[in-house]
């Protein structure tokens, strides 16, 4: 048996299951069309590990997906005829994640309407706030 993370929407179309427009493939990599579009061009670039989110991915596939990124916006930006777009990822139910596989959205942004808007609520970082959790995520990074 599979377990749940192996069996989402997404495995199923990297395997071929679920039909999808892909745009690109290797061997650790599946690209295709979003089938709820933000906007014309709107592409999914996953990893074809099961990882629910990208702590949970494994250093082989974020490189590879990493490798692959750049060439999938110069493609969806050529074939859109758009110069700007954005690269989203989620990770969890209350970060907006609605399938639980790793996945990256190349979003075009013709306009003011079609693509992603943001809210951006942004705060303050106080220097010694910065200071104290600067050395609280390098500490951890140390850990390996």
């Amino acid at each position: 048996g599979r377990d749940a993370v192996s069996e989402t929407l997404f495995t199923r179309i990297i395997r071929g299951e679920t039909p999808s427009h892909g745009v690109y493939e290797d061997e650790r990599v599946f690209a295709f069309l979003d089938i709820s579009p933000l906007s014309p061009g709107h592409v999914l670039v996953v990893p074809k590990e099961p990882a629910a989110t990208l702590d949970a991915l494994s250093e082989e596939s974020a490189a590879a997906v990493g490798r692959v990124l750049p060439r999938i916006a110069r493609a969806v930006m050529a074939a859109t005829g758009t110069r700007d777009y954005n690269v989203l990822q989620n990770n969890g139910v209350a970060a907006h994640q609605a399938v639980p596989h790793v996945h990256f959205h190349v979003i075009p942004k013709p306009d003011d309407v079609r693509g992603l808007g943001v809210g951006w609520p942004a705060g303050r970082l106080d220097a010694e706030e910065g200071k104290r959790r600067a050395a609280a995520v390098a500490a951890e990074l140390a850990k390996g």
